[in-house]
């Protein structure tokens, strides 16, 4: 099959690419957005990664969410409507559907994104649905969560850099759940998704099969490492108070952070598994660890 990933580039992208080159013909095509722009799509199925992710130094104009992740990809939706290409599969994600989890995130949860990231995204996913698809093509929109594996820069890298400075975790009285992915467990519903002609249509979360506390990514942390982590429960009227402070003195500690490290955040992976017949490859704390031993 041949197979074009926008986005390549990217931490997905590479990994990607290097997983789907063994049994597949793979290119990358790289994107920017540029009003009136047409691609000419000669292949099987289109992969579509690229978008601007959510900007942590908050520097980012909205109208760039807006360019990349909904003109962009309304751009190649267009091209891949008309090409016979028979695959487009669009890599959106859970802030799509909700900024805050109360309970599980399913499908059926009525999309109320509150940031520019996840309005664009919803608004790129409203496009897609709104076309009718000619006879033979399949389009899937997967909302993963927060995807890690080796070469991954993000949050996990950051959480894992300051454990390793040996200083104790002090948020050990937050208990809460969240759902992670695996990108071998992404890339093992991609690849499905692509060989099953019979899997349908249709918006699907992507996540591992467990939800994780805070706390015990901490202990995994450690188990990494090969050494203990002390984890202090310091009461939570405490913790707040501090957060108050470094909100106000602009400190590494402060509400924002505090919500990402200890927020519930659980995604249901019922739909997808139950239009692949299968579970994930992967449990959630082996392809954790699998990505934190990476990191070393």
């Amino acid at each position: 099959m041949k197979i074009t990933i926008t986005g390549a580039t990217g931490f997905v992208g590479t990994n990607l690419q290097k997983y789907l080159k063994a049994t597949h013909q793979v290119s990358a095509l790289s994107l920017r957005y540029k009003k009136n722009q047409e691609f000419e799509l000669n292949v099987d199925a289109i992969i579509h990664l690229a978008g601007k992710a959510h900007d942590l130094k908050k520097v980012s104009q909205p109208q760039d969410y807006y360019d990349a992740n909904f003109e962009l990809t309304k751009q190649l939706f267009d091209a891949f409507l008309k090409s016979k290409a028979t695959i487009f599969v669009f890599m959106s994600s859970v802030k799509a559907s909700a900024d805050e989890v109360q309970g599980i995130l399913t499908e059926q949860e009525k999309p109320n994104p509150k940031t520019h990231y996840g309005i664009s995204k919803l608004q790129a996913e409203q496009y897609i649905l709104s076309k009718e698809l000619p006879e033979g093509k399949r389009v899937y929109i997967l909302r993963p969560c927060m995807i890690h594996g080796e070469g991954n820069k993000g949050n996990l890298n950051l959480l894992y850099k300051v454990i390793t400075k040996g200083i104790p975790w002090p948020l050990g009285a937050f208990e809460n759940k969240r759902s992670f992915l695996s990108v071998e467990n992404l890339f093992f519903v991609i690849n499905e998704l692509l060989q099953n002609e019979h899997i349908a249509s249709g918006v699907y979360n992507v996540a591992d099969d467990e939800s994780i506390s805070t706390n015990d990514l901490i202990k995994l942390i450690g188990s990494s490492l090969g050494r203990k982590i002390y984890i202090w429960k310091v009461p939570i009227s405490v913790v707040k108070a501090l957060v108050k402070i470094g909100d106000f003195l602009k400190l590494p500690l402060n509400s924002e952070r505090l919500a990402k490290l200890t927020e519930n955040y659980e995604v249901n992976n019922q739909k997808i598994k139950l239009a692949l017949h299968k579970n994930m490859p992967l449990g959630a704390k082996e392809g954790l660890l699998k990505t934190l031993n990476s990191f070393n």
